[in-house]
């Protein structure tokens, strides 16, 4: 067996697919700074690679170093429990890329090093136990959305104003957070018999499939609902109706999904979050002209 792994087993546990959400919440948080992209290019290129390659593949390893056992049973060519990582690696690479991520962000703000910080200790207590939120279907999800859309968003309105953003674009951040906690919902309606199994407490499973697929309509609509009631009171009505319009499509997606919530997750998953991302970055141009330090 290899003594150290392969670059292809470290770039498999590191999940490039994962990294693209908090890519596009940073570059909602670009441009709802209002700050020229020309003006701090080295800025936008070096937060982007700390919230995907660096903040996001962090939480995917060391996720996956803290489930080796579970995934030996349930998926054992994964790179840790197949040997293509081998021996402790996979704790040494969580260690090393958050030493890395902490590194670069050092160098972009306090803020912004504030935000990465809180996120990594959000990513490690997320799967390692005895804390290890991901049990919880609430507390997990919940540390999953803050960490890919909130911190991420924040951290890119904080690395073009180099300082704290202003409280629309702190509130809109963390108002689509909210919304994403019913995105992270969607994706353990694949996982329900392998949560029951392994003790995993997630909606599906602690609320049952009906009551969980509600939850998580109605966690996604109800702070758009709030950001279409924020932009018409900031006289924004053009990002504010296509807010609406992306909000109306998604809950037509809803309706369908709700008659068969395990079967068309995944289907609601792909359509639902591509519609709502399209709102995040309507509402960021939305506050763009307004989005000074606080």
């Amino acid at each position: 067996m290899a003594m150290r792994p392969a670059p292809s087993a470290i770039l498999e546990v590191l999940h490039p697919i994962t990294w693209f959400p908090p890519m596009w919440a940073f570059a909602c948080g670009v441009v709802s700074s209002g700050v020229p992209i020309s003006s701090r290019w080295v800025e936008v290129i070096a937060g982007i690679v700390l919230c995907g390659p660096l903040l996001v593949a962090t939480s995917q390893v060391v996720n996956d170093w803290f489930d080796r056992d579970v995934d030996a049973i349930n998926e054992p060519d994964r790179p840790i429990p197949s040997g293509r990582i081998p021996g402790r690696w996979g704790l040494y690479l969580s260690f090393l890329w958050t030493a890395a991520s902490l590194l670069l962000a050092s160098q972009l703000g306090v803020w912004v090093f504030g935000a990465a910080a809180f996120g990594l200790v959000l990513a490690w207590i997320y799967s390692m136990p005895p804390l290890r939120l991901k049990q919880n279907g609430w507390l997990g999800n919940g540390a999953c959305a803050i960490t890919y859309e909130g911190f991420a968003w924040f951290t890119g309105a904080a690395v073009m104003l180099g300082g704290l953003p202003g409280w629309p674009i702190v509130t809109l951040a963390l108002l689509y957070s909210a919304g994403a906690h019913g995105i992270m919902t969607l994706n353990d309606f694949k996982s329900i018999e392998g949560d029951i199994k392994t003790g995993v407490g997630s909606l599906p499973v602690k609320l049952g499939v009906d009551n969980a697929a509600r939850v998580a309509c109605a966690v996604m609509a109800i702070p758009q609902l709030i950001v279409i009631a924020l932009l018409v009171s900031w006289d924004r009505p053009i990002q504010a109706g296509i807010v609406c319009l992306v909000l109306a499509l998604q809950l037509g997606l809803m309706v369908r999904f709700l008659g068969r919530p395990v079967e068309r997750a995944t289907w609601f998953s792909g359509l639902g979050v591509a519609l709502y991302v399209m709102g995040m970055m309507a509402s960021a141009v939305a506050v763009s002209s307004f989005g000074g330090p606080a």
